[in-house]
């Protein structure tokens, strides 16, 4: 039964050719948790949504990216084992470690980040749905529909106990009513704590995640990538601070660090949060909610779902892709006809128009969100207020104020490194938020009059002197 399970590769490795890492070996049970239909299904989203729209090189998939970070958790947890065989790390976790970074990004939905961020709010407003939350139940779906528990047992794992471990990887501690303990996990004890921050991590927001979208989403855009992982690896360590276990680096990459996180800013400015790349998701956004009544997902039992409650079903969500644009683009449904235009349009760059970006002023806290208000012949609805909040990965916070670091002479012993022990040069705040406003009318005269009526929003709303310029 197991070798029908397992098929003919049970001790082969898989050699994948990647652009990024080369080529890289993945082990057996990773393979087969590669070829299932839930894994697969990461093929057809994009990593960056509507950036493909403006960056023609951002054709790359969820599907790659996932595969770079199972291989780089395995990367850096070998990388430790090997420098400090004190710290007990086995073959069971680090299969667990390399499992939670190929699976991490499963429940991603159509487009990415797209559908979390701005489909979803959208279509539930309040909801708290996060990607993370749907990659777990897919993961859970992906063991349980493919019978992986005993190949999962005969590669030397504990299905009860590293399930829930690659788990909180994923998504954090497993609430439940009994967990009154100070360790919140149960996958690994407190001692292990540290295998915790490879994937994701909570502590400080450096862990392998990053470095392959920063390696990868740089090469496919043509951005120049600055932070050098294999040196990170190279430094890695894990020291006791204050009673608990981190992976600490070298004081002298402590500018390295700062650079990583500038980094991610650029990255943000100029490709993720770039005007056109958000006015094309908003208008994919637009067209998904006006489809979203009229369209059918069949889910487990026959059970039928559309685009925003397929989430709730990962036999429903297995389905959803990006595909959902090209199936609207095609339908001659006259139901989906409004939403039909809409994505056409976006094919011949017919695009909502950009009026002008501003910023609330220094001290007077974040802009909550809202509508332009009514003013005769302009509408409401034909405004969007895009607020976008761009930070250090940690909000207010300096993320690197979590790091911790160890010096030359004595490897053991961890410290923080403060941004003045550092440099003057570096930054003062770490989070900023950008007001945009859009019009979806196409007409001069109208644009005109809202440029100028945008113009005495921000002053209405003591909002920073905009930047209104033509698209």
């Amino acid at each position: 039964y197991i070798w029908h399970l397992l098929g003919c590769r049970s001790c082969q490795k898989d050699v994948f050719n990647d652009p990024i890492h080369g080529h890289i070996e993945m082990h057996p049970l990773l393979v087969r948790i590669i070829d299932t239909p839930q894994f697969q299904r990461l093929r057809y989203i994009k990593q960056l949504g509507g950036t493909y729209y403006v960056f023609p090189g951002a054709s790359h998939n969820r599907f790659e990216h996932s595969l770079g970070v199972g291989y780089l958790a395995g990367r850096l947890i070998r990388a430790l084992q090997k420098r400090q065989p004190e710290l007990d790390i086995n073959q069971r976790d680090i299969l667990c470690v390399q499992i939670a970074g190929l699976c991490h990004d499963l429940g991603h939905g159509p487009f990415s980040h797209m559908y979390d961020g701005r489909f979803i709010p959208r279509v539930c407003p309040g909801t708290a749905w996060k990607h993370e939350d749907a990659s777990v139940k897919m993961f859970e779906h992906l063991i349980d529909s493919n019978d992986l528990r005993p190949v999962l047992k005969y590669y030397g794992l504990k299905p009860d106990e590293d399930i829930d471990f690659i788990k909180e990887q994923i998504a954090g501690p497993i609430k439940t009513e009994k967990n009154s303990s100070s360790w919140p996990y149960r996958g690994r004890p407190e001692e292990k704590g540290f295998l915790y921050e490879i994937v994701a991590n909570k502590t400080s927001g450096i862990d392998v995640d990053k470095w392959d979208y920063f390696a990868r989403d740089c090469h496919h855009l043509g951005i120049q990538n600055n932070f050098d992982y294999v040196r990170f690896i190279k430094f890695a360590r894990v020291c006791e601070f204050e009673g608990k276990k981190h992976i600490c680096t070298r004081d002298k990459e402590v500018g390295n660090l700062y650079d990583m996180f500038h980094t991610r800013n650029c990255l943000h400015r100029r490709a993720y949060q770039h005007k056109i790349s958000n006015i094309i998701e908003t208008m994919i956004t637009d067209a998904l909610l006006k489809a979203n009544p009229h369209i059918i997902i069949k889910g487990s039992g026959g059970e039928e779902y559309n685009i925003a409650t397929a989430r709730e079903d990962m036999e429903a969500y297995t389905k959803l892709t990006d595909e959902i644009f090209l199936r609207i683009l095609h339908s001659d449904e006259p139901n989906l006809e409004e939403a039909r235009e809409i994505l056409c349009k976006i094919e011949r760059r017919d695009l909502y128009k950009y009026l002008g970006q501003t910023q609330p002023q220094e001290g007077t806290g974040n802009y909550k969100g809202g509508t332009l208000s009514h003013k005769p012949g302009l509408k409401p609805e034909d405004f969007i207020v895009d607020v976008i909040n761009m930070d250090y990965g940690m909000k207010k916070k300096n993320p690197v104020n979590n790091v911790r670091f160890y010096c030359k002479s004595d490897l053991n012993k961890a410290f923080r490194i403060s941004k003045e022990q550092v440099s003057k040069l570096l930054p003062e705040k770490f989070e900023e938020q950008q007001i945009r406003v859009y019009c979806k009318t196409a007409d001069e005269e109208t644009i005109c009059d809202a440029r100028k009526y945008f113009v005495q929003w921000c002053i209405d709303n003591n909002f920073t002197k905009p930047q209104v310029r033509k698209v």
